[in-house]
């Protein structure tokens, strides 16, 4: 127990206290009245402020790290709450790791305060708005404290974007009896429904407009029809929303567990041809069998698929879809590899995951403008790899992605189609293939791999034909092994020779020559036709111009 709070509060149940000196100065139903009545009574003092629970509440599942710094903020002389989602999950029982507190004033001040007390690094994250942040890498997790959005937290709640983030709790109460709910947020969980606060609540952040997607689905909440209609209305002002945070919340929806219905419902609120109309473009555009769907719809269900694959193939969780158990046993031995390769960090604060997404979501981009029509109706997309990358690498661009995530991006699309064709030949595609293969797509090569078992489960609403199938896993585990098991002998072969050895020993002149004869000789050793270093120059001299 503090010594500095009396040891029974019970008689103020549900009100705040001042306290000085370990005693009762002044209650209220607010802190400010509580405070108010404090300096009354001794004016020379400088009380602590503490909320006092009433029995009874149905306990909250709040983070542990609560319970370390409750003393912390029981001691302050201003009134502290956390707010937003984070009440939001104590009460839905999620588990939650960052934690906003709003205060009336002075947060950097309580920001660098409570870093001293934790012993953790701390920064001001907006020095106008009163706002800064206590980093906890080991938890991984974040507190940030800010002032109020207006002179008192009924209007920081009003002026918060949905409903069950309008809530607040006394940084120090414990049950969901003690939960400030202005606005009907306690209903609207229970209902499980997003509903805005506000309708103005989108015109002053029009990047709210995808939180609500973003939230409906990770919550699996219903927008409510109002709240649908203010969304609709409200897309076009995306355009003056600041690209970063666009591009952010873009990343957030294809990193959903259904990125196929981020989407899907960003194209049926406007919001795709606000910030991605080349997508967005593709709704109308037909495709000839075996397609059976338009270019868009097609999209999301490899998308959709995409998801499963990553699932099945690169977790190895079990899966209920009888056709990727052939893909989950071929390429097991690989899946390790494939899940690090989708959790490296990229540039930008982005991972790869959510680069093999946005692969999946241009791969078809460039069919809308390559579209043509035979005489004998079929529709046919030549080139549509080639123009889709120049089209995700404007629209990345466009969005400000990091140089390394655009590049990979469009070599995603652009190679999308490479596995397929190497599967209709019908056999196992060569060394020489292989090493191509990988020279044209460097690691993105991984994510085609998966991208084209999602394209061919899309293409057909599952395994299709099943030779077909099989043949393209067949191919896919191949470049695979090739990658993780023979990379040093197929896909990057030590040299053999230098550019000063066929200038010394050939006698030929520095120029543009010793590049071909290097690419030629590595492509002979990564097809298993030269083995030494004088194989290598005997190719050389036979192959010099």
């Amino acid at each position: 127990m503090n010594p500095s709070i009396p040891a029974d509060l019970s008689p103020y149940a549900g009100r705040w206290v001042a306290i000085v000196q370990g005693r009762v100065a002044g209650v209220g139903e607010t802190p400010e009245a509580a405070k108010r009545l404090a300096q009354h009574n001794r004016p020379k003092e400088r009380p602590s402020l503490q909320f006092v629970e009433a029995p009874g509440g149905e306990p909250l599942h709040l983070p542990p790290l609560l319970d370390e710094i409750r003393p912390f903020l029981a001691a302050l002389d201003i009134p502290v709450y956390l707010v937003g989602g984070a009440v939001r999950d104590a009460l839905m029982g999620r588990p939650g790791h960052d934690l906003d507190f709003v205060v009336p004033e002075q947060a950097i001040r309580l920001t660098f305060k409570m870093a001293d007390y934790l012993n953790k690094p701390a920064y001001v994250l907006d020095q106008e708005r009163d706002a800064g942040r206590v980093v906890l890498r080991e938890e991984n997790t974040t507190l940030d404290f800010s002032r109020f959005r207006g002179p008192d937290l009924a209007a920081d709640l009003r002026d918060r974007d949905f409903t069950i983030n309008a809530l607040a709790l006394p940084a120090t109460a414990v049950t969901a009896h003690s939960v400030i709910d202005p606005h009907g947020g306690l209903a609207d969980l229970a209902g499980r429904r997003l509903r805005l606060v506000q309708p103005q609540a989108l015109e002053r952040d029009p990047v709210r407009t995808l939180r609500a997607i973003r939230q409906s689905l990770a919550l699996d909440f219903d927008l409510t029809p109002e709240t649908r209609t203010a969304v609709r209305v409200a897309a076009p002002l995306l355009s003056g929303a600041s690209v970063e945070r666009v591009r952010d919340e873009l990343v957030k929806l294809l990193n959903t567990a259904v990125p196929d219905r981020a989407v899907a419902e960003m194209y049926s609120l406007g919001l795709l041809a606000e910030v991605l109309p080349e997508i967005a473009a593709l709704a109308d555009v037909a495709q000839s069998a075996p397609h059976t769907q338009p270019v868009l719809a097609h999209t999301l269900e490899v998308l959709r698929w995409l998801a499963v694959v990553e699932t099945a193939v690169v977790a190895q969780q079990p899966t209920a879809h009888a056709s990727l158990q052939t893909a989950q046993e071929a390429l097991a031995p690989y899946a390790a590899a494939l899940a690090q390769h989708l959790e490296r960090a990229v540039d930008g604060g982005l991972d790869g995951r959510v680069l093999l997404r946005l692969g999946g979501l241009f791969h078809d981009v460039g069919k809308k403008t390559t579209q043509t029509v035979t005489e004998d109706g079929r529709i046919r997309f030549l080139g549509h790899d080639g123009a889709g990358a120049e089209l995700a690498n404007g629209r990345l661009r466009q969005l400000t992605f990091s140089n390394q995530a655009i590049k990979h991006v469009e070599t995603i699309v652009a190679g999308h189609m490479r596995p397929m064709l190497l599967a209709a030949t019908g056999s196992a595609p060569s060394r020489r293939a292989i090493y191509r293969y990988f020279q044209a797509t460097q690691t993105a090569g991984l994510d085609i791999c998966l991208l084209s078992l999602a394209d061919h489960l899309g293409t057909y609403g599952g395994p299709g034909p099943e030779a077909e199938w099989q043949q393209l896993v067949a191919v896919v585990t191949r470049l695979l092994a090739h990658y993780f098991d023979h990379h040093t002998d197929t896909v990057a072969p030590e040299p053999l020779v230098d550019g000063h050895d066929l200038i010394r020993l050939l006698q030929i002149q520095p120029g543009p020559e010793i590049g071909r004869l290097l690419r030629l000789i590595q492509e002979a050793q990564a097809a298993g036709e030269i083995h030494n270093r004088e194989d290598a120059l005997l190719l050389a001299q036979r192959s010099k111009n």
